[in-house]
């Protein structure tokens, strides 16, 4: 009886130890194959779009290539949606998943989290030309917002009673209203506005004014802690080195600022 408890625990060990060896699998794989997969979005200007070459771009496709080069890694982008990035992870899809992703506690319980490595916010934009360097700035001119939206909820709380807040029903309203000359200024999440900065650079505008800031983080299987923590050495030297600045300021129109680890 005892040599069967000796067995049976000697077979539950080694199972636990192979499962243990194959979680940390991912930064091994990596580095053995000299390429890493990491999932990015196509659809999200200003994180990621396809460009008029057919390419993906943006700020995730440019941290993405830039956490390859750091591994001496080829990178392999693969397009996900939002819906499908995290099952990408758990399938071992993808090592990495850099696609505008939000910390919380549900997908906390599926998935492990790099550090931060880019702001996702909410702002005020305008042209250029209009002077608005604080909220106390809007007083008297007119804010387009998509009504209900978590910037139309902050904006009434921070603009002036003075402002003339205009609200919409869509995005796409609110969007026009700014890009028709409706409205002077729209408060909106930063992809809405880079795409609407993308499609009508004519506009000249601009980021202004921060109403809220949700930062993004990167998706890692769980268990693996070799490659997340790697990952965490990469973003850290890259924040010390004005390299995470550097990529904000070049797709958001701001510096990514303190981003929490």
């Amino acid at each position: 009886m005892q040599r069967r408890t000796t067995l049976v625990f000697g077979l539950v060990l080694s199972a636990l130890l192979t499962q243990a060896a194959h979680a940390q699998a991912a930064l091994d794989d990596i580095v053995a194959r000299k390429a890493i997969t990491i999932a990015i979005p196509t659809d999200f200007p200003p994180y990621g779009f396809v460009g008029t070459d057919l390419k993906p771009q943006g700020l995730d496709i440019d941290m993405a290539n830039y956490i390859g080069a750091k591994l001496g890694a080829k990178v392999e982008l693969v397009p996900v949606t939002s819906a499908n990035r995290i099952p990408y992870l758990q399938t071992k899809k993808a090592h990495l998943v850099i696609s505008t992703l939000g910390k919380n506690p549900e997908r906390e319980k599926v998935i492990d989290f790099t550090a931060a490595y880019s702001p996702f916010f909410q702002a005020v934009f305008a042209t250029k030309s209009l002077a608005v360097k604080t909220f106390a700035d809007l007083g008297g001119k007119t804010v387009a917002v998509t009504r209900g939206a978590i910037e139309d909820m902050e904006i009434s709380k921070l603009a002036p009673a003075n402002a003339d807040i205009k609200r919409f029903e869509d995005n796409n309203a609110t969007v026009s209203a700014f890009v028709s000359g409706q409205v002077q200024a729209i408060a909106t999440g930063a992809s809405v506005a880079g795409n609407m900065m993308q499609r009508n650079p004519q506009l000249n505008a601009e980021y202004k004014l921060l109403i809220k800031d949700s930062p993004n983080f990167i998706g890692v299987a769980k268990g693996e802690d070799k490659l997340r923590l790697k990952v965490n050495e990469i973003i850290a030297a890259a924040k010390a080195s004005g390299d995470i600045d550097k990529m904000a300021q070049k797709w958001l129109g701001r510096p990514a600022g303190d981003l929490p680890n």
